[in-house]
């Protein structure tokens, strides 16, 4: 689970989304105090920026961080305020205390955990009066510690050295990243790392240096413990395999920081720390759950030492065994095991209940299980008493129980869930429908030999016989009459059912729609929330889904392409340049839509920035770039257009370098590997450059873009092909190995290659599994429908695209899909609704929806005065321009 969804789902129940939203904030720091004369108040994001009206400021330099609780922000932010207002010195400050809470929660950004108070000072003199009279009167009170800053003596107040404009570059990898000037005037990346950092060309000032001398005066080498391994951190701390240099004894160390890793209720790392140590003395009867070995504090934080337990999580176990990943599992022998660590589990949780406390936090990631298949339960920060527990405050949501569920019946609702995923791992969805519970038991069912009285049983305990749908129901009582879900809750997908199953589609991604709103118009992953244009983009915004709907043939609103034109009359500053990610997209979709004026109007603006310094890649890079240009060169004949595609086809193959450095491939300038990121999409453009200016040379060079591609690649025991990623192998078709087996596969229509024949066939074997954690296109089972619909499998294609009901969801009496991490529904191209409309219109051949480029492009109109394409072939002295993709 990647917790960083888990923020975006405070909000609205049925959509990711941010409390960054005005709409969203219910109570605000500082609202009722006036402005002021000849001040202003400014909101952006999270934040609320004062500052003198006309006043300036430099564009980076050493900026003033103040931490604060809870319980003393209001009076922080007065004292504060009292201090820069009268002296004209601008800041800014967290809006409420919503948004304070899910900065210092347990899953935030640890680097930017802490940060409520932002001060701008204008010189070093001001800086350090600044610092050291905030220390004087926020003396006493206490806040999180900013990791990404140097403490200025032992209260809230930080500093560090950063950028104060909003000023962007492109980082290593080519994202867009904040930016401040290094000694030579080059835009750099602020880094923003929960550690402090001085850039090499920024001197510390003098007053700073004591601060930073008992900043460095720690060391865990006064511990009597040894650190040998990292195991996972948290805002709340970390998580460390460790020795007891005393007995010798292997022990995991929690540490927990103090007012930070916050609940639901506010409650701090080391309060649950000590809760945890405290249930766990209560239960060293119990059999199956970790022990205490010892408590201690150091250097402020508090420890929890655990007796070392053999074995691993249960959720690891599970992707290693799955029989509907790994085919030729034995079904029969991973049924028996699943049900055994089922059995150990709920024995375990039983006696605890016998003791009269709820365990609270029971999932996968929980449970380990050692080689002789005794499972032991770990992590009771939320455990409590029954009579005293209320809704956990921490929670894995695909286990978590709904609001009726209280004592003793939020584990039972767990370990139901618990069943359940261990045959079909999809109950994050429960949440959005519970009816569908029915369906998932009726899918393992069909696939194992579970008893049918075990799986009635875990429906009847996750339905639980409500009369009222709980929080986060995707459907009014009075809209389930209508919906697509029968008893059973499946939501039928049949690709037969055509144009109604894409009517029901458009008709749910309409229905979400969201026009009054700035950021957002359709409801998608909560990428939609970085940068200021997160929300209109290709893959996650608007135009993906304007674009996904004009494909497949349904309509698109009026009302919806407007909105999207006045948001990027005036994009604002750091907007993304790129084909998935930025206005290139947009440009291309507008003029799908008709609106070959605006869509210029943005095209010629992406030009007139610095589109040279992006990466190769074509998710934001400069093979989309172009291939977009390529495109509006056919469509104009102008000539400017395909001079700047030209150029960007010779920049990106100046870049790519060749194969012979595994060095280079795994961990420099080609780090990632797949469609939209990796080599592969840079082999699609050069294929689509080839098709119209049929140059050998372009073949050369996107055969090197493959190969690099498939150095990443690894064969699994079954002898499929996956993009490796070191913890884990990828198959999908953004960034797996599909995405590189749909280029192989064009490649091979033009120049037969023994090699990536075989590698064209190990990826193949990847789209015959019966399941995939996702529904999307980039990174789920839509993604694979359409690469077997690219391949002409269209009986294949229409075979993947019914198992997507197992993720189909009812909304509104319609039909929608989950995104990312299954917790909410999305609309968006990349990972929802849209993407899988995109996918089921591949499947018929007679009005196949492609993604851009995917085939090839249209016999262009040959610009004015055109010219033939310049020799690609690399000088053999050519240095190579930037890093690639």
């Amino acid at each position: 689970m990647d917790e960083r969804y888990d923020s975006y789902c405070a909000v609205d129940p049925l959509f990711y989304d941010s409390l960054a939203s005005a709409s969203t904030v219910v109570a605000g720091y500082a609202t009722d105090r006036p402005v002021p004369d000849g001040w202003e108040c400014e909101v952006k994001d999270d934040w609320l920026i004062h500052g003198p009206v006309d006043g300036s400021l430099p564009q980076q330099g050493w900026k003033i961080h103040v931490s604060a609780r809870l319980d003393n922000a209001e009076r922080v932010l007065t004292r504060v305020m009292d201090y820069c207002q009268p002296r004209g010195i601008p800041f800014k400050h967290l809006r409420g205390p919503r948004m304070l809470l899910m900065r210092n929660s347990k899953y935030a950004r640890r680097a930017g955990s802490g940060k409520f108070i932002t001060v701008y000072p204008r010189d070093d003199a001001e800086l350090e009066l600044t610092a050291k009279e905030l220390a004087a009167l926020l003396d006493g009170e206490q806040g999180p510690y900013i990791l990404s800053d140097l403490r200025y003596g032992d209260g809230p107040v930080f500093l560090r050295y950063g950028g104060f404009a909003a000023r962007y570059c492109l980082s290593p990898d080519g994202q867009v990243v904040p930016a401040i000037e290094d000694a030579s005037g080059t835009l750099v990346p602020d880094r923003r790392d929960p550690v402090f950092h001085v850039p090499e060309w920024v001197t510390l000032p003098d007053f700073l240096a004591p601060h930073l001398a008992a900043r460095n005066a720690a060391s865990t080498t006064e511990l009597p413990y040894r650190i040998e391994k990292v195991i996972h951190f948290s805002n709340g701390g970390g998580l460390y395999e460790a020795r007891d240099t005393r007995t010798g004894d292997r022990v995991v160390l929690k540490e927990a920081r103090p007012y930070a890793g916050l609940d639901a209720t506010g409650a701090d790392a080391v309060t649950r720390l000590r809760r945890e140590a405290e249930v766990l003395r209560q239960l060293a009867d119990v059999p199956h759950l970790v022990r205490v070995h010892d408590e201690f504090s150091f250097g402020g934080h508090e420890f929890l030492a655990l007796g070392f337990v053999e074995g691993r999580p249960l959720n690891q176990l599970v992707v290693e065994r799955y029989p509907l990943v790994h085919l030729d599992a034995d079904r029969a022998a991973y049924t028996g095991w699943a049900l055994d660590v089922h059995r150990q589990v709920t024995e375990a949780v039983d006696a605890i209940h016998a003791h009269g406390i709820v365990y609270g936090d029971l999932h996968m990631f929980n449970v380990m299980v050692g080689d002789d298949g005794t499972a032991t339960l770990v992590d009771f920060e939320v455990a409590a008493p029954a009579d005293a527990a209320g809704r956990p405050a921490l929670r894995n949501q695909a286990f978590a129980a709904p609001r009726d569920r209280t004592g003793f019946d939020v584990d039972r609702y767990a370990l139901a869930c618990l069943r359940l995923a261990l045959f079909l791992p999809l109950t994050a969805m429960l949440r959005l429908a519970p009816e569908k519970a029915a369906h998932l038991a009726d899918v393992v069912a069909e696939n194992f030999p579970v008893p049918r009285d075990l799986l009635d049983e875990t429906v009847a305990v996750i339905v639980g016989g409500r009369a009222e749908p709980p929080d986060g129901h995707v459907g009014a009582p009075d809209e389930q009459a209508a919906s697509p879900a029968g008893t059973s809750g499946a939501v039928r997908v049949d690709p037969d059912d055509w144009p109604g199953l894409r009517d029901r589609l458009a008709a749910a991604i309409a229905a979400s729609a969201t026009p009054h709103r700035d950021d957002r118009l359709f409801p998608g992953d909560i990428r939609q929330f970085t940068g200021s244009d997160g929300g209109l983009n290709l893959a996650h915004g608007a135009a993906g889904v304007l674009w996904a709907l004009h494909a497949s043939g349904a309509p698109t609103e009026p009302e919806h392409e407007r909105w999207l034109i006045d948001r990027v009359r005036e994009p604002a500053s750091g907007s993304r340049l790129g084909f998935y990610d930025g206005l290139h997209g947009i440009a291309y979709v507008l003029d799908r839509l008709g609106h070959r004026d605006e869509a210029l109007r943005l095209l010629d603006l992406c030009l007139d920035q610095p589109w040279t310094d992006l990466g190769n890649d074509l998710i934001g890079g400069l093979s989309g770039v172009a291939l977009n240009l390529t495109h509006f060169a056919g469509v104009t004949g102008e000539r400017r257009y395909a001079d700047a595609a030209r150029q960007a086809v010779d920049l990106v193959v100046e870049r790519l370098g060749d194969v012979d450095s595994v060095a280079e491939i795994s961990g420099g300038r080609h780090p990632y590997a797949g469609l939209t990121r990796g080599g592969a999409g840079v082999a699609l453009m050069l294929l689509r450059r080839y098709e119209l200016d049929p140059d050998p040379v372009l073949l050369d060079h996107a055969a090197t873009a493959l190969r690099q591609d498939l150095r990443r690649c690894v064969q699994r025991d079954a002898g499929h092909l996956e993009v490796n990623e070191g913890w884990r192998t990828m198959p999908y078709l953004a960034e797996g190995s599909v995405g590189i087996g749909l280029v192989l596969d064009q490649y091979l229509r033009h120049r037969p290659d023994q090699r990536f024949e075989t590698a064209a066939a190990a990826i193949r074997r990847c789209a015959d599994s019966p399941f995939y954690a996702q529904s999307g296109l980039f990174a789920g089972r839509a993604g694979i429908v359409t690469y077997l619909a690219g391949r002409g499998e269209y009986d294949p294609a229409r075979q993947q695209t019914r198992l997507l009901s197992w993720h189909a969801l009812p909304y509104r009496g319609l039909t929608a899909f989950p995104g990312d991490q299954l917790l909410r529904l999305s609309m968006d191209l990349a990972t929802g609704t849209a993407g899988v409309l995109t996918a089921l219109a591949a499947t018929r051949p007679a009005e196949a929806a492609r993604l851009p480029f995917l085939t090839p492009l249209p016999e262009a109109n040959p610009p004015s005065e055109a010219r033939p394409l310049p020799d690609l072939r690399p000088l053999p002295d050519a240095t190579p321009a930037g890093s690639a993709g």
